[in-house]
């Protein structure tokens, strides 16, 4: 029996960016009831809390919810009421400059120029600068089809790599990269969350829809943590439906 479920977010419990449907918001109250629950993923709080928190049932018991941004550099739980940092690892004025003047000369490079975007696309959310490609508030439709093998991003993370030495690049969402410290991935965020939980890696349990080699659900594998790989959040929810049955 696991005593924490972790989850990815954009794909696994809502599409990327949206809030989550009422079912899962429902579905994810139930589960509440009988195990802790955490959400990371690379948004920063102001996107968790659009997402996530402002959509749970009164009835969900949000004491034992662990919102963890920015790929688990920042930890959120509620207590007396309200949600608070627990911690938060920020970048630098400098360490920032350097990843913006390498994402311009990456994107030049590599001759990337979308047909359209929508809002801005590089994102400093502190302890995460985030790249997407088709701007901030680009609707799903678009992003469904940007790069739905992953192909497109290779190629700039490939370029980012070697601009950018000692930093972490890793493809996140729908049409995503995220760049944190070196080490600092999924698995990085989970092992932060085992000390300040005080549940074990082996109590957890991670569901995520990029669970393969280059994904940034897969460090919650490498980490050695049980793992179900789903394809949407319709999946998600018959898997936390499975999931309830069992531990009750």
């Amino acid at each position: 029996m696991k005593q924490l479920i972790a989850f990815d977010l954009d794909g696994t419990l809502a599409e990327s960016k949206q809030p989550l449907e009422a079912e899962m918001g429902e579905a994810l109250a139930d589960l509440l009831e009988v195990a802790d629950v955490a959400v990371i993923s690379g948004g920063d709080w102001p996107q968790f809390d659009k997402q996530v928190a402002s959509r749970l049932p009164a009835r969900a018991d949000r004491f034992r919810l662990w919102l963890m941004p920015t790929t688990g550099t920042k930890l959120y739980t509620h207590r007396e009421g309200a949600w608070a940092a627990v911690y938060a690892e920020l970048f630098d004025d400098e360490q920032k400059r350097h990843i913006l003047d390498a994402f311009d000369a990456s994107l030049e490079a590599t001759g990337f120029v979308p047909e359209e975007t929508w809002g801005e696309r590089i994102e400093d959310r502190g302890s995460q600068i985030t790249f997407s490609a088709l701007g901030q508030q680009a609707p799903i439709h678009a992003k469904e089809i940007w790069d739905p093998d992953f192909a497109k991003r290779k190629i700039i993370q490939a370029d980012l790599t070697s601009r950018l030495p000692g930093l972490s690049i890793n493809m996140g969402g729908a049409t995503s990269i995220d760049i944190t410290r070196e080490g600092v991935d999924k698995g990085y965020g989970l092992k932060k969350l085992a000390e300040a939980s005080g549940f074990p890696l082996d109590a957890m349990l991670f569901i995520g829809d990029a669970i393969f080699p280059g994904g940034n659900d897969y460090p919650a594998k490498q980490i050695g943590l049980d793992t179900v790989r789903v394809r949407d959040p319709q999946e998600t929810l018959a898997v936390v439906s499975a999931i309830i049955a069992c531990q009750r």
